[in-house]
């Protein structure tokens, strides 16, 4: 019995509650994932797993077992990446990860250069908002807007980006110029949730942050809905300032409320700290630094 792959095989097995789904993901036949799980079992003298037709749980020893497993497979992966970081050519699977509008607009052409440069390196781009948990999800690198707020993480600071309220010159036409916050409760207001998950939107006012209570008419997660409601003329919309930037250049976009906003979110590239420095990992940083301007304060 292969002991490590015995052990990969429980481990995902336990994470997805399914030999079929652990099969899958292990690219591996369910009965081969079976023996391995049961061999594993005979080995240890011990049931790991509780079976039936519609669940599979863990036991008591399974639920300890299943701790110290995922320690050893760091390990091992952390030996691997040791031996790999002593080569200068980067080679491998490089796994990163990405908001989903920054993604496609930012990261993604980053990835190609990326992939040009070293053909050796087979990347992939995880893309979406949801704040991804780099050692559950095995992210080598990750893109991260906003202050963090794990210190376990080692982070290298590559630009910032401003929260910003918007709205087409059409809109601001017709409506009562915004000369203060108070000034929000007679306009429309588009809420992107991912930046504003509640209904108030959140300033800077004489040091100090206040929170204003908004009532929308469009509340959506999507950045691109939000922001091309608001250049139709429907409303203002708090979103980032890189999802703006060009629109706000080619005068489709206004920003209003400008001595209220926020301090910039900076934008960052993260990474575990007990996973080691990999050529992958550092030629990424490298590149990013080198050939990427990710100011959006100025515009």
């Amino acid at each position: 019995m292969d002991r490590l792959a015995a052990m990969t095989a429980f481990v995902t097995v336990a994470e997805l509650r399914s030999f079929a789904a652990a099969a899958r993901r292990l690219r591996l036949s369910p009965p081969a994932v079976t023996r391995l799980v049961a061999a594993l079992e005979d080995q240890l003298a011990i049931r790991l797993l509780q079976r039936t037709t519609r669940s599979v749980t863990l036991t008591g020893a399974g639920a300890r077992y299943l701790e110290r497993s995922r320690r050893i497979l760091a390990d091992v992966e952390d030996a691997e990446r040791a031996t790999r970081a002593e080569s200068n050519d980067p080679t491998g699977r490089l796994l990163v990860a990405a908001p989903n509008v920054f993604g496609r607009r930012e990261v993604a052409p980053l990835v190609s250069d990326y992939l040009t440069r070293y053909p050796a390196v087979i990347c992939e781009l995880e893309l979406a908002d949801r704040l991804v948990n780099l050692i559950d999800d095995r992210i080598d690198i990750a893109v991260r807007i906003g202050v963090l707020e794990d210190s376990s993480l080692r982070s290298r600071s590559v630009g910032a980006t401003r929260r910003v309220v918007v709205a087409s010159p059409a809109y601001l036409a017709r409506q009562k110029r915004l000369r203060s916050l108070d000034d929000l409760k007679t306009h429309t207001v588009i809420q992107f949730t991912a930046l504003s998950p509640t209904a108030e939107w959140r300033f800077h006012c004489d040091g100090e942050e206040r929170r204003i209570p908004v009532t929308a008419r469009l509340v959506t997660n999507s950045a691109d809905a939000a922001i091309e409601h608001a250049e139709r003329g429907s409303g203002l919309a708090m979103v980032l300032g890189y999802q703006v930037a060009d629109l706000v250049k080619a005068g489709r976009l206004e920003v209003v409320l400008v001595k209220y906003e926020p301090p910039p979110l900076p934008i960052q590239l993260v990474h575990a700290s007990n996973r080691y420095y990999s050529a992958n990992v550092r030629t990424f940083i490298e590149m990013t630094v080198a050939t990427r301007n990710w100011q959006f304060v100025d515009f």
